[in-house]
Parts: C-alpha cells; sequence; structure tokens
C-alpha cells in the first residue's frame, strides 16, 4: 500500500470516527444530565451517581440516529473501523492494568464456569433448532453465535458449513438483539445479584452476553455506575477466555452438521484463521505490566527507566485511554451499526430459539456463579 493510498483511506475512515467520538460526548453528557434532573426533583441525593451510564445513552444515541435519520456512506468506513479495529485495541490496552499472573488466574478459574456456559448454549440451541423443525445450518450459526463470541463466532462458521444468506442474516439477528438486550440491562441484574463482589459482577457480564464488544460495552457500563473497574478486568479476562473455544468449537460443531446431514465431512478451516489474535496482545501487556512491576520493585526503577510514580502514570494513562477513548469510540460505533431492518421478515421460531438460549445461558451462568463463585474469589 503506497503513501497516497494510506492517505486516503485515513481520509475516508476520519467522518466516521469523528461522528463516533461526538456520540461518546453526547452520552457522556446525557448521563450528567439524566443525574442532574433527577438530583433536582429529589430522586437521586444530590452529588449522587447517575443511574446510566454514559456508554448506555452513547449506545441509544447511535441506535436513534442509525435507524431515523439514516448514515450516508461517507460514515459508514470509520464507524466500521471503530467497532473492529478501536474495540481490539482498547482490549489490548486493558492488558496494562492486569499482571499476567491475575489475568491467567482468573481466566483459568473462570473456565469451569465458561465451559458450562458455552456447553449450555449449544446444547439447547440444537435441542430447539430440532425441537420446532428449523434448518440445522441456523442452529449451528445460533448455537457458536450464542455460546463462544457472537457475530465472529456466526461469520466464521458460516462458510465452513455452507450457510445460505438468509440464515446468516436471522442468525446475526438473534445475536444482535438478545445480546444488546444483555448489554443494556445485565449490568444493573449484576447488580442486583452481585453488589459489592465485583468479580462475580464481571463474571455474570463474560458469560451471559454473546458479542465481545456487547461484553465490553455492558462492563463499562457496570464500572462507571458502580466504580468498579474490577468487574470490567474480570468481564474482559473472561470474555477473552471465552473468545479462545472458538478454535476447537467451530470445527466440533461443523462435524456434527455434516454427520447430522449424512455428508462425510467438509474442509476445516485452519486453526489460525480461527484465532483472536488480540489476545495475544492483551496477554503481551499483561507480561509488561509483570515485568515492570517486578524491574521496579527488585531494582527501584521499572525496565531501569520509570521510578514508582513515573511507572505508573505510564500503565494508568494508556489503559485508561483504551478503556475510555477506544472502547468508548467502539460503543458508540456499535449503537451507529445496529440496522433494526435486519429483524423485518425474521420468523418466530428462529427468534424464540435465540431467546430461549439467551435465558439459559444466563440462567446457568448466575446459577453457578451463586454456587461457585467464592471460590474463584478466594483463588483472586
Amino acid at each position: 500500500m503506497n503513501e497516497n493510498t494510506k492517505k486516503q483511506r485515513m481520509v475516508r475512515l476520519l467522518p466516521g470516527l469523528a461522528l463516533c467520538l461526538l456520540v461518546i460526548w453526547a452520552g457522556i453528557y446525557g448521563a450528567d444530565l439524566i443525574g442532574a434532573a433527577l438530583g433536582a426533583t429529589g430522586l437521586l441525593p444530590e452529588g449522587g451517581q447517575s443511574p446510566v451510564s454514559g456508554i448506555f445513552v452513547a449506545i441509544l444515541i447511535g441506535i436513534i440516529i442509525r435507524n431515523t435519520t439514516g448514515l450516508p456512506e461517507i460514515f459508514i468506513s470509520g464507524i466500521g473501523f471503530a467497532v473492529k479495529y478501536a474495540l481490539r485495541l482498547g482490549i489490548i490496552l486493558l492488558g496494562l492494568r492486569l499482571s499476567l499472573t491475575e489475568a491467567l488466574t482468573l481466566g483459568a478459574w473462570g473456565m469451569p464456569l465458561i465451559i458450562a456456559c458455552i456447553t449450555v448454549g449449544i446444547g439447547v440451541t440444537l435441542f430447539f433448532t430440532k425441537l420446532f423443525g428449523q434448518s440445522n445450518r441456523l442452529g449451528a450459526l445460533i448455537a457458536n453465535g450464542t455460546g463462544i463470541c457472537g457475530v465472529t463466532a456466526i461469520m466464521a462458521t458460516a462458510p465452513v458449513i455452507r450457510a445460505k444468506e438468509n440464515e446468516i442474516s436471522y442468525a446475526i439477528a438473534n445475536i444482535t438483539v438478545f445480546g444488546l438486550v444483555g448489554m443494556l440491562f445485565y449490568p444493573y441484574l449484576a447488580h442486583f445479584f452481585f453488589a459489592d463482589e465485583p468479580i462475580k459482577a464481571g463474571l455474570f457480564l463474560g458469560t451471559a452476553i454473546h458479542d465481545t464488544a456487547q461484553v465490553t460495552g455492558a462492563a463499562l457500563m457496570y464500572e462507571q455506575m458502580y466504580n468498579s473497574t474490577l468487574a470490567l478486568d474480570v468481564a474482559t479476562i473472561t470474555k477473552l477466555t471465552r473468545n479462545l473455544f472458538i478454535i476447537a468449537v467451530i470445527p466440533l460443531i461443523a462435524y456434527l452438521f455434516f454427520r447430522s446431514e449424512g455428508q462425510d465431512g467438509a474442509n476445516m478451516p485452519k486453526w489460525y484463521k480461527l484465532f483472536p489474535f488480540f489476545i495475544l496482545g492483551f496477554l503481551l501487556l499483561s507480561l509488561l505490566r509483570t515485568i515492570g512491576d517486578a524491574t521496579l520493585a527488585s531494582g527501584g526503577q521499572a525496565f531501569g527507566i520509570f521510578g514508582a510514580s513515573g511507572w505508573e502514570e505510564f500503565y494508568s494513562f494508556w489503559s485508561s485511554f483504551g478503556s475510555t477513548y477506544m472502547l468508548g469510540l467502539a460503543m458508540a460505533g456499535v449503537g451507529l451499526s445496529t440496522n433494526l431492518k435486519i429483524f423485518r421478515g425474521m420468523g418466530m421460531k428462529p427468534f424464540y430459539i435465540g431467546l430461549i438460549a439467551a435465558i439459559s445461558v444466563g440462567t446457568v451462568s448466575l446459577l453457578l456463579i451463586s454456587l461457585f463463585g467464592d471460590l474463584v474469589q478466594l483463588a483472586y
């Protein structure tokens, strides 16, 4: 790619990125206005926290813009870039908030819960797909989207099982509607069940919501409303660990699909085409934080460069930049890219399948965290 091509691409991205930035600013300002209005009416203590977060308001503003005035083509590229790349960069930068040991410990202790939720999501979806007489391809798409990582899993599965366009659209619509509902309301549900227990709240958000962007949005809302950075960290690690299962589950679902269709098999995708490599970026920055803390403790300077205050300022700035700006841009993009027209013509049976699967995963997550969540907290 030559220099002129790069510049042209950047110019194409700027309008959409600028719109995302305006939406997130409007969301933060709108949330403050809601808090001030409730405070003026006496429904909220003076100086109290607004009951809605800026992320919540920004997503709603984005959805309203997309589905009322619409979006000219000039904004589409930048919005897509924010949802895909700003999201991943923001998650990678969050790695600076945790040592590698903390990240791996939380991921390992959350593994049984993750496996249980994935199993329930896939099992329930395939069962009701057969019960309602829907196509095995549609069931496979909804199962992977619900169980693993939302739209990413659907798009990775679709070519393997040769899914039809309407099946892909139906599956994405399912993940969009139920993931969006979970993103907007599960933070309140998590606080209702697990107030003052941020690890449990993070585990719930990381396992009960479908897509990576949706989990991140819910966790950011929880952080903003209840001042809990730990819940955001746990939700992020839980979701990244869950995403890793895409490597094993998609080939398994494809095998079950072809066996049910009476076929011998199909060309499976290479493992590296399924691997979510941004997880490695998160772990790399967690390792950087670990080495910096270790060198600071042993020699008085992190990497022989930063003193205690300088090192803290460094990792705090970049992790905050990731969570505030990069993830904020991505969440505004989620709202602006949610086109409700996708639900037109969607039959009720696929909707019921997605609803039952979403409720099942959320219920199992709540139940298991209530029973065994203390073990993870003790390990952390």
